[in-house]
């Protein structure tokens, strides 16, 4: 369970940045008319995965910071335009590389010596975690989803608080950068 708990929380501890960022929204809504947020409400005890305290605060903190560049400011629930929510997952993956070895001269005598010697398959297994960050953008007064971007990328453990912040502003920043929505055509 321990290892499952920090694998998630690692979700934008890559050493590389190798993050697969998507998104998606309603075409609908005019997106001008939220000005501020609130976030949705733990219920009790929902199944599923929950990050650590930490990892939580630092996700929290870096949606927060990119809703106010954005002109998005926090206030109570019941005044607030949209309700934010973020959902992580970890996928476990399987990487199978298949090559072939000792083409060409084979120094042994006998069948297949000389040029064009043996042919020996090699084959290696892989296994990585995936984490995904799904963040959720809700119109709070429809109650209906309006925008979810996510982003993913292979986990991989650092070593600092300091890197680990680093990584989850870069997941979130990457992510957050396709909120508000673009019209067509510009």
């Amino acid at each position: 369970m321990k290892k499952l708990i920090i694998a998630a929380a690692a979700l934008a501890l890559s050493a590389c940045s190798s993050l697969n960022t998507s998104w998606d929204f309603d075409p609908g809504v005019s997106f001008n008319q939220y000005k501020t947020y609130s976030w949705v409400e733990k219920q009790g005890d929902e199944a599923g995965y929950h990050l650590d305290g930490l990892m939580d605060q630092r996700v929290r903190d870096a949606i927060e910071s990119e809703l106010n560049q954005k002109g998005i400011t926090k206030t109570d629930k019941a005044g607030a335009d949209l309700l934010v929510n973020y959902l992580t997952k970890v996928d476990k993956k399987i990487n199978v590389d298949t090559f072939n070895t000792n083409y060409g001269y084979n120094p042994y005598w006998g069948p297949g010596w000389g040029w064009g010697g043996q042919v020996q398959t090699q084959t290696t297994v892989r296994e990585y975690e995936v984490g995904t960050l799904i963040i959720d953008l809700i119109d709070n007064k429809t109650g209906k989803l309006i925008w979810r971007g996510s982003v993913a990328d292979t986990i991989r453990d650092k070593n600092t608080p300091q890197e680990r912040e680093a990584k989850v502003r870069e997941a979130v920043s990457s992510v957050m950068m396709n909120y508000p929505p673009k019209p067509e055509g510009k």
